[in-house]
């Protein structure tokens, strides 16, 4: 089990969030995840920088952990070419660290462009095009592509790192691991469901690969303060992707969560300064067979602190898992 450590970016400012990834660095995790967001879920969480910025930036200030997104979506905000850019030449910036993680995205995000968010069908047909044009640019050369939803005319990549950049994608069911699985190299998912892991692994006839999973936790010495501030900033999380996929704005998330309390919270995520419920959590994940797991410290404010326990105490009774 490798262990990672998520940079928000809906609760950070990119300054913050790059000296957040030195801390983790030298904090001992094995890996580090960025999101990629226009919009926080909610206003409480406040940020939202520009994620492949921040990751050229973090690429330059550590030498040891994989960064990854956690995840980019490759089909509206950004053309599918352009992601394949961005991403080989974080490979190249990093010297070999960066995995690609892709996803269908969420209308929180994608709706900003104009164009209309599709249903989850069209999406995953969308999705599945822009891993086709990604994996045909990252072979080198030029490439042509007419599909349903994406065209392509003779583009390359001109900075094309050594080592190709592995792609992950992230499913949440039969249908997403059937489709995803023989064309990616990782899985991604939230949820510590053995099915997911066991079917991936069978869809690719017997070759397991990395499964990355995230874990959500509100440390804090103060039990009270650490179930507040989830409950200010994470009570979407429990909506499911379904849900989280379809709403539109941080308003409509706080309108889908008023009736969400503070004890409904605690009980889905971790809080409070005991390692026991963290461990559990992460346990889940490896009795269901994932390979990886990145930890996220709910709130902006409380990484410095989170990272020094983190190295002291949390790292090495994690690993004792």
């Amino acid at each position: 089990m490798r262990l990672g450590y998520t940079l928000m970016t809906e609760q950070a400012g990119p300054k913050e969030l790059v000296r957040y990834a030195e801390g983790a660095e030298r904090a001992g995790f094995d890996f580090e995840v960025s999101s990629d967001h226009y919009s926080p879920w909610l206003e409480e969480q406040g940020h939202s920088p520009y994620a492949w910025s921040v990751l050229g930036a973090v690429a330059h200030c550590t030498e040891r952990v994989e960064l990854m997104t956690y995840v980019t979506c490759p089909t509206m905000r950004y053309h599918p070419a352009v992601v394949a850019q961005k991403a080989a030449t974080v490979q190249e910036l990093s010297d070999g660290r960066f995995t690609l993680g892709l996803g269908a995205g969420e209308n929180l995000n994608e709706h900003v462009v104009g164009r209309g968010w599709p249903p989850v069908n069209v999406r995953h047909d969308m999705l599945a095009e822009a891993v086709q044009i990604i994996g045909g640019l990252f072979d080198g050369g030029y490439f042509d592509y007419a599909g349903t939803y994406f065209r392509v005319d003779s583009a390359k990549l001109w900075d094309l790192p050594t080592a190709r950049a592995p792609i992950a994608v992230a499913v949440s069911g039969s249908q997403s691991v059937t489709r995803f699985a023989p064309v990616a190299d990782a899985m991604i998912a939230v949820e510590p469901k053995e099915q997911l892991c066991r079917e991936w692994d069978a869809t690719r006839l017997g070759r397991p690969t990395r499964k990355i999973a995230q874990l959500p936790i509100s440390w804090d010495p103060d039990r009270a303060a650490a179930v507040k501030r989830a409950h200010e900033q994470f009570r979407w999380f429990g909506n499911g992707w379904k849900v989280n996929a379809e709403l539109p704005g941080p308003a409509g998330f706080a309108g889908a969560t008023q009736f969400v309390t503070e004890d409904d919270v605690a009980a889905g995520i971790p809080c409070g300064p005991d390692i026991e419920p963290i461990a559990q959590g992460v346990r889940q994940f490896v009795e269901a067979g994932f390979t990886d797991v990145a930890l996220v410290e709910i709130g902006g404010d409380r990484q410095e602190d989170f990272l020094d326990f983190a190295e002291r105490e949390l790292l090495p009774a994690l690993r004792e898992i």
